[in-house]
């Protein structure tokens, strides 16, 4: 059985494959949104404005489709399970249906029915009815000579890079119905469910808490060996209080199961309208970021200020404010950097041609976080594509080409004490060959002794499989990528952006790295509860005071705020602030 997925079957016998997954989103009263339950189950309803909210459901969306999609690869055949966890998630393959809100005079009257049509599927989740249609139908010919061939893919995809307005539609992935859970009930927009507080409160109201762990328990038990909890969370808005609660009772209940938290914030290169936004943006990342790294084992900031602009896409073609372009970027490295969770473990003495490097969740906490000096916040960089391995200079590019995905990072930050875990798969040799294990190793250890710095311990998995580029994959590779994802020295005539149907699949390396780097982006953040929440006469005291944190819980964030800052910086003005 696959790590994040499970396998089962329909009432009809048909074989499904859903992702271990707990998803919490919200709902609004007015709007809704239903599955068009291809495996059977119960329909249900979801808001159609939350794509707007953040960009994690995306992330998260591509993560499961490029999983779903590399399914034949040799890599995805595992032992072990590992618990995929995110908030705002929703059921692929929605179908937009009427919501009906009746307005009933108790004493006299009639009703008033108000509804609206259903929205039209795209010629991507229109193709994807039509092949769900012709399942079971022994008569295959008349769905490839047929139905299908009236659209084409050359139609889906400029569809899909011109018209994608919720994460739906790009989406072929069926969850389990254990997996969904929605905030129903609440009496407010998305727009005013935007503080730790509230998120908070939502959580701790009613029966939600309890409702939200039975789906979580559900996954848990019916495995014999979870090797821990991958947790992806907005945390813009009030998911991050959800989540801080949500993880809260995780710690209580799973104490031996370790949590890899990927904190996502969105795009921040468009300014706040007004200064009293500036301040409570601020102050809700210091207070988000403090309590939930609190309550994981290991947790990686995700999200540029600029993607475009950023050395990251030096080969890529990203539009910032397109959602559907960011994403995959950050999808595709979160997807590399877990690929050792799913690989095979074997023997001391075994060896395999296809892939080395396995380890579990918790491995890689006690490499990254296990430390002497035990600290939790890692980096995360991404080569998107991957350099060739065709001599020294390209072999020190690998090392130079991971760039962070991670904000407010120190560049050439020197660390004698830094510890990595990197990911590298589906890279060329000289010649346009894929490169075998034992080449790979070779080269990443020759670029290392030849850097100016050096980890002081790095962890090394290698697979020969690239990343593969599904269909609705956006059109983000420059004219400088060839089919396979190979740097060409010309580059290609025509747009300058290519995509799915012109680039199948692209060699990556991704790593983890806990290093002092990581100092600004915790500076920043300490600098912004001071000035803000606890000076005397800040300007953000009485918006903290509504959020239900007192003068006690602030000076406990600022103090756990300090502790990380002086872990990786023993010897700075806060070491001798704290004592």
């Amino acid at each position: 059985m696959n790590v994040l997925y499970r396998s089962g079957e329909t009432h009809q016998g048909i074989p499904t494959y859903t992702p271990r997954l707990v998803s919490v989103d919200f709902q609004e009263e007015t709007s809704g949104k239903a599955n068009e339950n291809h495996l059977g189950w119960s329909k249900l309803k979801f808001d159609e404005d939350l794509w707007r909210r953040v960009f994690s459901t995306l992330l998260l969306l591509f993560y499961e489709i490029l999983l779903h999609w590399g399914g034949g690869w040799v890599l995805l055949e595992d032992y072990k399970f590992s618990r995929k966890l995110r908030l705002f998630l929703l059921p692929s393959d929605l179908a937009f249906i009427c919501i009906e809100c009746l307005q009933i005079n108790c004493r006299t009257g009639g009703v008033t029915t108000h509804s609206s049509e259903p929205l039209k599927k795209n010629l991507f989740l229109e193709s994807l009815h039509l092949e769900d249609e012709a399942v079971g139908n022994t008569s295959s010919d008349s769905w490839k000579n047929g139905s299908r061939s009236e659209i084409q893919d050359k139609d889906i995809v400029e569809c899909l890079e011109n018209g994608v307005q919720y994460w739906t539609d790009f989406s072929k992935v069926h969850y389990h119905p254990q997996s969904l859970y929605e905030l129903s009930g609440l009496w407010m927009d998305i727009e005013d469910f935007n503080n730790y507080g509230f998120g908070r409160d939502v959580f701790s109201g009613g029966l939600r808490g309890e409702e939200i762990n039975e789906r979580l328990r559900f996954f848990i038990e019916e495995c014999d060996h979870a090797q821990g909890i991958q947790f992806v969370v907005d945390d813009t808005g009030g998911f991050s209080g959800v989540a801080g609660e949500f993880l809260e009772n995780i710690a209580d209940e799973y104490a031996n199961i370790p949590v890899l938290l990927y904190r996502v914030s969105p795009d921040t290169s468009i300014d706040p309208k007004s200064r009293k936004q500036t301040i409570s943006r601020n102050l809700h990342d210091v207070v988000s970021f403090s309590r939930l790294s609190a309550l994981c084992k290991l947790v990686v900031p995700v999200g540029l200020p600029s993607l475009s602009r950023s050395r990251t896409s030096s080969f890529l073609r990203v539009e910032d404010e397109k959602p559907y372009h960011t994403s995959a970027v950050y999808a595709s490295a979160i997807h590399s950097i877990s690929l050792p969770f799913r690989m095979e473990q074997l023997g001391p003495s075994a060896q395999s041609s296809y892939t080395c490097g396995a380890m579990s969740v918790n491995d890689l906490v006690q490499i990254l976080a296990g430390q002497s000096r035990q600290n939790i916040i890692s980096i995360l960089d991404v080569s998107m594509p991957a350099p060739s391995f065709t001599g020294y200079p390209a072999q020190q590019s690998l090392l130079e080409n991971l760039q962070p995905l991670t904000p407010d990072v120190a560049e050439d930050a020197e660390d004698f004490q830094a510890v990595e875990s990197m990911t590298v798969h589906g890279v060329y040799r000289a010649g346009r060959q894929r490169a075998s294990i034992t080449e790979v190793k070779d080269a990443v250890q020759a670029a290392y002794d030849n850097a100016v710095t050096r980890p002081k311990f790095s962890h090394l998995s290698v697979a020969r499989c690239p990343l593969p580029v599904p269909l609705p994959f956006p059109s983000i590779f420059g004219n400088l990528i060839g089919q396979h994802g190979e740097l060409l020295d010309t580059p290609i005539s025509g747009p300058a952006s290519r995509g799915s149907l012109e680039v199948h699949s692209i060699p990556m390396a991704a790593r983890l790295r806990s290093s002092n780097a990581i100092l600004p982006f915790l500076e920043n953040r300490l600098g912004n509860l001071r000035k803000f929440g606890i000076a005397r006469g800040a300007l953000g005291t009485e918006l903290l005071r509504n959020w239900g944190f007192g003068k006690d819980e602030l000076e406990d964030i600022g103090e756990t705020l300090s502790k990380m800052f002086t872990t990786l910086n023993p010897y700075s003005e806060e070491s001798s602030d704290s004592d």
